[in-house]
C-alpha cells in the first residue's frame, strides 16, 4: 500500500474489537513515533501505554465517550516543555512535536491493521493525578488503539475535506 493509500485509510476509530494488541504491534508503532522528526532533534515527546483494565477505565474517566473504555490500549503522548526547542520569538514546539510523533503512530497504526482516534478535549490535570505524572510532563493526546470493529469509506476525503486549491497557493497567499 503506497502512502497515500494509507493515510486515505487512516480514520478516527470509535468501535474496537475485544481483541487485545500484541505487544510487539505496539512497540512498533512506538518507534515509528521514536523516530518521528521533531525540532532539533529535542524529541522533547514520552508516551505511556496503558494496557491495565483499572488504569484504562480511570484514564478513559478524563473523556466523555464511554467507547473509550473499549479500547484495549489506550497510548497517552506526552509533552516535556523543558526539553523542546524554542524558535528566537519564544514558540514552543513541544506541542508539534508530540504532534507529529502521535500522527507516526496513527499511521503506523493503520498499516499494521489498527485504528486509532486523537482526542485532545479531556481532563489534563486529572488525567496528570491518575498516571502519576511529574509536574512537568504534560498529557496532550489520549490516543485509543485497537483492532477497528467498523469501516469507513476511503473516499470520504472527497466530500468531507476542502479542495486542495483551497489550501495551497503557489508562490503567493491568496488567503482562506
Amino acid at each position: 500500500m503506497g502512502f497515500l493509500e494509507l493515510a486515505r485509510n487512516r480514520y478516527s476509530c470509535r468501535k474496537y474489537k475485544k481483541q487485545p494488541v500484541e505487544k510487539e504491534k505496539l512497540e512498533r508503532v512506538l518507534e515509528a513515533a521514536r523516530i518521528a522528526p521533531s525540532a532539533c532533534n529535542f524529541q522533547p515527546f514520552c508516551f505511556v501505554v496503558v494496557t491495565d483494565d483499572k488504569l484504562k477505565n480511570d484514564v478513559a474517566s478524563c473523556y466523555g465517550g464511554p467507547w473509550l473504555r473499549e479500547a484495549p490500549a489506550i497510548i497517552v503522548a506526552c509533552g516535556d516543555h523543558r526539553q523542546s526547542w524554542k524558535r528566537f520569538d519564544g514558540k514552543d514546539h513541544c506541542d508539534i512535536d508530540t504532534a507529529i510523533a502521535v500522527d507516526h503512530i496513527t499511521l503506523a497504526a493503520a498499516e499494521l491493521g489498527l485504528g486509532t482516534c486523537w482526542i485532545c478535549a479531556f481532563d489534563a490535570a486529572r488525567c496528570s493525578k491518575v498516571l502519576n505524572l511529574p509536574e512537568h510532563i504534560e498529557p496532550m493526546v489520549l490516543l485509543p488503539i485497537g483492532y477497528p470493529d467498523d469501516k469507513v469509506d476511503p473516499n470520504r476525503h472527497e466530500s468531507r475535506r476542502k479542495k486542495l486549491d483551497e489550501l495551497a497557493f503557489w508562490n503567493v497567499f491568496k488567503g482562506i
